[in-house]
């Protein structure tokens, strides 16, 4: 398994192979009814861990209040997939578009209840600013947990959720689950050799 190689890897060569692995992504889609997009923004740290960012949504928000989730939110007018994840993250955790580095590729688009509007998640590398500042409306605080935490499978379960097997992945801040976690969990899967 990929995991118990990588501990091995010096910081330097274990970044590289998770970039060399990431380009197997596929390119970004843009299918009907999409209205929404999130960016799964990846960077490695001082010690040569790959991290990604998350936010956790404030306990007082109308929809999805306290969930953990990517950057990201709905289209505007003119916008693609693309340009939409990066304006949200930009007003979510003010990332400058100028510290993208590259959009390595997408996802496979995810439905919530509505299963006629598929969200759109897009991975990028960047280059991580001095801070991130939340927007204290949509982000309650900023996660940054390393991708090697995140391919420990005993902090992952699968609970029944209304007749679907969800994963769930605990954080002492909160909980990812749902749509977020598929798209982790895919995400990991191009890790996995």
């Amino acid at each position: 398994m990929w995991f118990a190689i990588e501990v091995s890897l010096s910081g330097y060569a274990r970044t590289m192979e998770i970039w060399s692995l990431l380009e197997n992504l596929p390119p970004v889609v843009d299918p009907p009814g999409c209205e929404a997009s999130v960016l799964i923004p990846l960077y490695a740290d001082s010690e040569g861990d790959v991290r990604v960012v998350l936010t956790k949504r404030p306990d007082d928000m109308a929809t999805h209040p306290g969930d953990i989730v990517f950057p990201g939110g709905h289209r505007e007018d003119g916008e693609d997939p693309t340009a939409t994840a990066k304006r949200e993250a930009w007003e979510e955790i003010r990332l400058p578009p100028e510290n993208i580095v590259s959009i390595l590729g997408g996802l496979t688009p995810v439905t919530m209840q509505n299963r006629e509007k598929p969200i759109v998640p897009i991975v990028a590398r960047i280059e991580r600013p001095k801070e991130f500042i939340p927007d204290a409306r949509e982000v309650a605080l900023i996660l940054e947990p390393t991708l090697v935490e995140l391919l420990d499978e005993s902090s992952w379960v699968t609970r029944d959720w209304f007749g679907h097997d969800l994963w769930f992945r605990a954080f002492p801040e909160g909980v990812l689950w749902g749509a977020t976690a598929a798209m982790m969990r895919e995400l990991l899967s191009y890790l996995r050799t």
